[in-house]
């Protein structure tokens, strides 16, 4: 009885103790003096010593909602109502904006699943993402997935039934920088609709083309899953590193922004570039 007593007094200390309090003193010296909102989360999957900064705060997903997409079609797949390779036809009544590159097919072009899904995540495709969100069946079959897998906060809002208010506060969805964090690492660890659809979920997020933000920081022969999220006064980004030392995982969301130019030298995308700079030479050179 003692024993057990002893275990129950010094959880708390134990649990306190998972906080990294250097690390989030050198991560707290980064974005002092930031226009904007910043939250950061961080994981080292190795120690489970973590930062929490405003962890817990809802930011704009932008593009970051392409992975619980993502995970809608997959549970499509695995439920045998979709196929990976898939033949599918791209229309031009589909067309929508933005990034990627679907949008400049010929009406009529024959094209898979397995297409979609790769121009989603590594060219943040506009127009596949919509398609493959009213593939997996829209977003409330999205938003009941990510419930299951208790993440509470992540939703996606455009084109959802009932979410046209929030949708005017967050745009296209949302989620907090723990939440998108322990989705990775749950795909990371074959635990998001099954181990196979997991596996492929992580490799297509390993492939991004828009490598210069938070990406840019972590040497090219290191794996890394991500997925960044830019608007005017939002830039976000989630990664998932395959260090040598351990693996860690960190989401830095920031919103109202002050800064909303589109140039490399963006104030948040510098600050996303920083972290990630800072975090690479903590769990790795110290």
């Amino acid at each position: 009885m003692k024993r057990y007593l002893l275990f129950f007094l010094l959880l708390p200390a134990l649990t306190f103790a998972q906080q990294d309090r250097k690390l989030e003193k050198g991560l707290r010296a980064i974005i002092t003096g930031f226009q904007g909102d910043v939250g950061i989360y961080v994981r080292n999957l190795k120690t489970g010593r973590y930062v929490d900064i405003n962890a817990d705060t809802i930011f704009p997903t932008a593009s970051i909602v392409k992975v619980p997409i993502l995970v809608g079609v997959f549970d499509k797949i695995e439920k045998g109502e979709l196929s990976y390779h898939q033949p599918l036809m791209y229309r031009d009544s589909i067309k929508y904006g933005g990034s990627g590159l679907m949008q400049f097919f010929k009406d009529s072009t024959e094209t898979d699943l397995s297409v979609l899904v790769a121009l989603m995540m590594a060219y943040s495709d506009n127009t596949t993402s919509l398609w493959n969100q009213a593939l997996a069946g829209g977003g409330q079959r999205i938003n009941e997935l990510m419930a299951q897998y208790g993440l509470n906060n992540t939703r996606v809002n455009s084109r959802t039934p009932g979410r046209e208010a929030i949708r005017n506060v967050y745009g296209w969805g949302m989620t907090t920088p723990r939440e998108m964090s322990e989705l990775l690492v749950k795909i990371r660890k074959g635990e998001v609709i099954s181990e196979n659809a997991s596996s492929r979920m992580y490799r297509l997020m390993t492939h991004g083309y828009y490598d210069e933000v938070g990406l840019s920081q972590i040497p090219p022969y290191t794996q890394a899953a991500h997925k960044s999220g830019s608007v005017d006064a939002s830039r976000s980004e989630v990664i998932l590193v395959n260090a040598p030392h351990g693996e860690y995982v960190f989401y830095v969301g920031t919103k109202n922004n002050k800064d909303q130019r589109w140039t490399n030298e963006n104030e948040a995308e510098n600050l996303i570039r920083k972290v990630s700079a800072y975090l690479w030479d903590y769990y790795e050179h110290h």
